[in-house]
């Protein structure tokens, strides 16, 4: 029987996912042995620059794609798939960002000379809560010392969003998605015996009922709901401080209605932009054109001697 990802996400597992974004991922076959896919930061700059040398990014291991390229003074962050905070096996996989990469990655590009500027392109409709706060730490942090730029080619919904609302600035592609801000989870209580006719009681120690909280009664659904609302204060507190919007306007900001709590939805170009959320609309070509011309470097002016060494050498080619 084929196994698809979506059987490796359990219950109660706080997510940052837009779920109808992520089902065609979620319904990938587990591969087989482990046979990877292509790596993905081959391709990432050549449609829209053409770059005469590409310099790899670090792996966690000899089957894992590459994590970034640098490409004249401009680094790309492929930010794809489902994300997690270490699943190698889903890098190694499809070429899809863990958090934990992602926190690496920043770091060292942050303290690379090769990289003027850093660019996240991102397709993703987001992931896991967990491990989602280191690396947006260390996307804000690289973005204090050189440009970030979040891409959204053409998705960055929920964990995804998150990540780009700490870069220095987000542009959309025509046709892109970002927004889903907001937390949610999949909780199942036993009612009735299973298939093999046992009834199954999930215990906790004493001093650990919200170890595991029951989502069939109130206690155990405000525990839930505690969790979640926690989670989510996290995400709204960094896209208020990343996208420089007052707290207090957040919430209605996102909302679809005139209530507050309508959240969570996802918004193309035109009404991200118009609520704070992204900074402009661009094709990925035009994109990448304007940050390359900023980050190349430029051709250098030949020395005096230079010069005169190239006149007496044309002067003695034509005697």
């Amino acid at each position: 029987m084929t196994r698809t990802l979506a059987s490796l996400f359990g219950p109660l597992q706080p997510m940052a996912l837009a779920e109808d974004l992520a089902a065609p991922l979620l319904a990938l076959a587990i591969p087989e042995g482990g046979v990877g896919g292509s790596a993905p930061s081959e391709s990432i700059l050549s449609a829209a620059t053409e770059p005469a040398a590409l310099a790899h990014g670090p792996t966690a291991g000899p089957t894992v794609p590459d994590r970034f390229t640098v490409a004249r003074g401009l680094a790309v962050v492929p930010v794809r798939g489902i994300l997690t905070p270490n699943m190698a096996q889903y890098e190694r996989w499809f070429g899809w960002a863990t958090y934990h990469g992602l926190a690496e990655t920043l770091a060292h590009l942050a303290a690379s000379e090769d990289a003027a500027a850093i660019v996240l392109e991102i397709d993703s409709p987001g992931g896991l809560v967990c491990g989602i706060e280191a690396a947006a730490e260390a996307i804000a942090t690289a973005a204090a010392v050189k440009p970030v730029h979040a891409l959204v080619s053409p998705l960055a919904a929920s964990a995804a969003y998150w990540l780009a609302s700490q870069a220095s600035e987000i542009v959309m592609t025509p046709g892109a998605v970002a927004g889903s801000i907001g937390i949610a989870l999949t909780a199942a209580a036993h009612v009735q015996p299973g298939a093999n006719g046992a009834q199954i009681f999930e215990m906790s120690s004493r001093h650990a009922r919200a170890k595991r909280p029951d989502a069939s009664t109130e206690a155990g659904r405000a525990e839930l709901q505690r969790s979640l609302d926690e989670a989510e204060a996290a995400f709204h507190a960094a896209v208020s401080t990343g996208r420089a919007i007052p707290a207090a306007e957040l919430a209605a900001r996102l909302s679809v209605t005139d209530d507050p709590q309508d959240g969570g939805a996802t918004f193309r170009a035109p009404a991200a932009i118009r609520r704070g959320l992204a900074d402009r609309s661009e094709t990925r070509a035009a994109f990448y054109a304007r940050l390359t011309a900023r980050t190349a470097p430029k051709p250098r002016s030949p020395s005096r001697a230079f010069a005169a060494r190239a006149a007496a050498a044309a002067a003695l080619a034509r005697s």
